[in-house]
């Protein structure tokens, strides 16, 4: 019998809680340019509940395992060029299809990133998916500068609080919009100075006091529903607003007629264009931007810049008890699962 490992498997579409954790047979062979990792990390993400229904956009062949972002050690690198020189022994994070909550993972090279020394592994897991969300959303579309001001909705959430501590980096001064005193008082202690508890206070109303009625010049958006349209008049002239999900369950048209009158942008970014799972596959096209994304974050890391988190460490047999973690929406910071 061939080397085994422990994995989650989903058999057929089926809602998350009825997967199984079962042993199965490693990755097989390497390809030119894949790299074969020891799995230390796995994140949980609320978007595995809808690939493991088969309701997100890319259907993974089945039967497959899902999770999307892992941390581990490289236990062997294929022939061929690599996109990055990896050895046996690093410390690496990297950005999957799915296939992440298990105990090895094979992947190509361009999807693979170093941790620096010093860096905690774990905490490293979301920084290829989660941070580069929030990367691309504010840095590729936003453009956002120094000085300005940025509105962000879920400022507790996975790729939330990366955009806050984004901002931050950028020198910009980030407006977090939570659920909640424990999540508020989390951010006031993070030394975020504007931190807006929705359940207490309306975004809006606090926005036009706080900016002099002028408005954010960038709006950081996870929600959408009524959130979408309360923000478009949270935005100065030249505003910016960033769609980036749809947490709250609708989907919001765009008026035009405020886009004129207000002489502000909407724009999208959806992250997964960039490693593979849009509509065309173009993760070869954007892996040196991606790349070069990935270590301006651990370079703002390792400089104190920004602090990914972690709320909780768990063994991979409590995969359901870690998503219920993150759809209670109680985390702060990465929920992770130890193959």
């Amino acid at each position: 019998m061939g080397e085994t490992m422990p994995a989650v498997i989903c058999e057929s579409w089926r809602p998350y809680d009825e997967m199984e954790l079962k042993e199965v047979p490693v990755p097989g062979p390497l390809a030119p340019g894949e790299v074969r990792i020891g799995v230390s990390h796995a994140a949980v993400s609320w978007a595995t509940t809808l690939v493991v229904e088969g309701k997100y956009q890319r259907k993974p062949t089945l039967p497959f395992s899902p999770g999307a972002e892992v941390s581990g050690t490289v236990l062997e690198v294929g022939e061929g060029p690599l996109d990055a020189p990896f050895e046996v022994g690093d410390r690496v994070c990297a950005a999957l299809d799915w296939g992440g909550y298990a105990g090895q993972v094979v992947v190509h090279s361009r999807h693979v990133y170093k941790i620096p020394e010093g860096l905690d592994a774990g905490a490293a897991t979301g920084v290829p998916i989660s941070w580069m969300t929030a990367y691309g959303g504010l840095v590729w579309r936003a453009k956002l500068q120094p000085g300005e001001k940025a509105l962000v909705h879920g400022a507790c959430g996975g790729v939330g609080l990366p955009a806050v501590d984004i901002a931050r980096a950028m020198g910009a001064e980030p407006f977090a919009v939570v659920r909640g005193e424990t999540k508020a008082a989390f951010l006031r202690e993070r030394g975020v100075e504007h931190v807006i508890d929705s359940t207490r206070t309306g975004f809006r109303d606090y926005v036009a006091e706080a900016t002099g009625g002028l408005g954010v010049n960038v709006v950081y958006d996870t929600v959408g529903e009524k959130v979408f349209h309360d923000s478009l008049r949270c935005l100065d002239v030249g505003g910016r607003h960033i769609v980036i999900g749809f947490v709250g369950g609708g989907i919001p048209s765009v008026p035009a007629n405020i886009l004129l009158l207000k002489n502000i942008h909407v724009a999208g970014f959806n992250m997964g264009q960039h490693v593979g799972w849009g509509v065309k596959d173009e993760r070869e096209r954007w892996a040196n931007d991606y790349r070069r994304g990935v270590e301006a974050l651990m370079d703002w890391w390792a400089a104190g810049k920004i602090r990914p988190e972690v709320y909780a460490t768990m063994p991979l047999a409590e995969f359901r008890e870690g998503m219920k973690l993150v759809t209670g929406r109680d985390a702060i910071g990465r929920v992770l699962l130890t193959p």
